[in-house]
């Protein structure tokens, strides 16, 4: 398709627009595979998308340190605490989880928490890792503030995923990667990109009343603190809006409470002056080892059977099939692979030429013909 770029080529254009900002080659291919493995889970908000407007523009800001220098802060057979001195935060949760899988492989589980980070693409990807090695990986992250708690309006904490891999004997292991907000920021931005309105329930206003419309407006709205998105559940308890918060403030303090970071409020990027600053974000990465059970083929044997058999259970009338997490994002990818790569939209085409051209880099993009 017109409009996709190959995997490799977009991933190799990053890399080099990387190198040019300072980025140790080593650390900018591990940020351009995790920015590239989520379009091709088809999690357009998280990949190329965000390229440059949340790691190349705050690296322009002095907010987001090209060069990442890691400090062990504590560090035990099965734990460590990293501090990522606001330097990428792929590069952080990459380094950390494949520690947490090797104290796991020796001692049967491992965790990194880490403080001081940035941005680190989406979670799933470090999940991933862990179930590649034959671990069960658990993940999560805060975030700048942007969520309101259940019968609140302001925006206290982030949308703090929580992310869970098991390794499974099928193609796609099972992975849940999602936010603990009904929608997340990237989804916004997403949506304002392409000129979409948002979905109701997703946000709610400072009176209490759901935002409606311009994704553009509502994302405004949300910057200058005069709405909030809302938890898994929706607006109030009705629907289980409670579920989502206490997940939420679970995964807020599994990201500061273990590694002495920062949390809700002073996650906005904002010193007191109202200055920019970096967003100082938590993360935290846990992996099991399976073969400290009763083993890798075990495990995933049963997990295999367990999603088959929820697939084959019965179906809602007019629909045609029932999904289990990491089988759509495996789908997708399989459909990019024959339709030409990551699909660019205007927006981010023009931000590529601008690169490019700045940094004159030899590129040629198909969406320019």
């Amino acid at each position: 398709m017109k409009n996709c770029v190959d995997f490799d080529y977009v991933k190799n254009f990053m890399i080099d627009v990387f190198l040019n900002y300072g980025i140790k080659r080593e650390d900018a291919e591990i940020i351009a595979d995790v920015l590239v493995e989520s379009d091709k889970r088809g999690i357009n908000s998280h990949g190329v998308n965000r390229f440059k407007p949340i790691y190349l523009d705050r690296i322009d800001a002095g907010i987001l340190n090209p060069v990442t220098k890691i400090d062990v802060v504590k560090e035990t057979e099965t734990t460590a605490v990293f501090d990522g001195n606001d330097g990428m935060g792929h590069v952080i949760g990459y380094k950390a989880m494949n520690l947490a899988i090797e104290k796991a492989k020796k001692y049967g589980m491992g965790m990194v928490a880490v403080r001081n980070s940035s941005h680190f693409g989406i979670a799933g990807y470090y999940a991933t890792m862990a179930t590649k090695a034959g671990c069960i990986g658990l993940v999560g992250t805060n975030a700048r503030p942007s969520v309101a708690p259940t019968f609140g309006v302001e925006g206290m904490f982030g949308t703090n995923p929580l992310t869970i891999g098991i390794p499974s004997d099928e193609e796609f292991d099972f992975l849940l990667d999602c936010a603990t907000s009904i929608t997340q920021n990237g989804k916004i931005e997403y949506y304002a990109r392409l000129g979409e309105d948002v979905h109701e329930g997703t946000i709610i206003d400072s009176d209490g009343n759901p935002v409606t419309g311009d994704a553009k407006v509502a994302l405004k709205k949300i910057r200058e603190g005069s709405a909030a998105l809302t938890t898994l559940g929706g607006i109030g308890e009705s629907l289980g809006g409670y579920k989502g918060y206490g997940y939420a403030l679970a995964v807020e303090i599994l990201s500061a409470a273990l590694q002495n970071g920062i949390f809700l409020k002073d996650l906005d990027g904002k010193d007191e002056n109202g200055n920019k600053r970096p967003y100082h974000l938590g993360h935290f990465f846990i992996a099991i080892d399976t073969n400290h059970f009763l083993g890798e083929e075990l495990t995933r044997k049963i997990t295999g059977n367990i999603l088959r058999e929820v697939r084959a259970s019965k179906l809602q009338p007019g629909e045609k099939k029932i999904y289990t997490a990491g089988e759509k994002e495996y789908l997708i990818y399989q459909d990019r692979l024959k339709n030409g790569g990551v699909p660019i939209n205007e927006s981010v085409q023009k931000e590529f030429i601008e690169l490019r051209d700045r940094f004159n880099l030899n590129y040629h993009f198909d969406f320019e013909d």
